[in-house]
């Protein structure tokens, strides 16, 4: 099997384990939580963005990754964990709270669609290799990020329960 087939299998498959756990374990408590606990909980995870800077180290990855993908991947990646450090930390301020986890999980998702596209672009799955250490992570790290932004933006412009209840007339 190619080195291309065997990326884009795993790329696929990345997806299932984690819907299936998140399906089962998270998403249940997500739903039903106080609505910034539940993103508190989300941006803790994706405050350790800052990792994808590794992008950027030599040896980590191959000298063959285009510079192109790699920079755009990393800066994204930093960004993204900047910002949901800063929602963690304007947790008492609510308004800048609700901006910092909009804007993570803008930028986030956005550096998640624009990293498939440009890696669909540069042909990224023939040299998948060229990732080096850095492989695992849009095979076991990025789907769970996607599927946390998804549930973020979900919880983001649901109504809360609370005030569902409140709004629906008691029998």
């Amino acid at each position: 099997m190619s080195t291309a087939t065997i990326f884009q299998i795993h790329l696929a498959l990345g997806y299932v384990p984690w819907l299936l756990c998140f399906s089962a374990y998270a998403w249940p408590r997500l739903a039903v939580m106080d609505r910034v606990a539940a993103h508190r909980a989300i941006a803790a995870l994706h405050s350790f963005r800052f990792f994808g800077l590794s992008f950027l180290v030599p040896g980590v990855v191959g000298a063959n990754l285009p510079a192109d993908f790699a920079s755009f991947a990393a800066y994204g990646d930093f960004a993204t964990g900047v910002l949901a450090m800063l929602a963690l930390l304007a947790v008492r301020i609510r308004p800048l709270f609700w901006a910092f986890v909009v804007a993570f999980n803008l930028v986030g998702a956005v550096d998640i669609l624009v990293d498939y596209y440009h890696g669909i672009q540069i042909g990224l799955a023939p040299i998948a290799g060229e990732l080096g250490a850095n492989y695992v992570i849009p095979i076991v790290y990025v789907p769970l990020l996607m599927i946390t932004h998804v549930a973020a933006f979900i919880l983001l412009v649901r109504q809360p329960v609370a005030e569902m209840r409140q709004a629906s007339p008691v029998r």
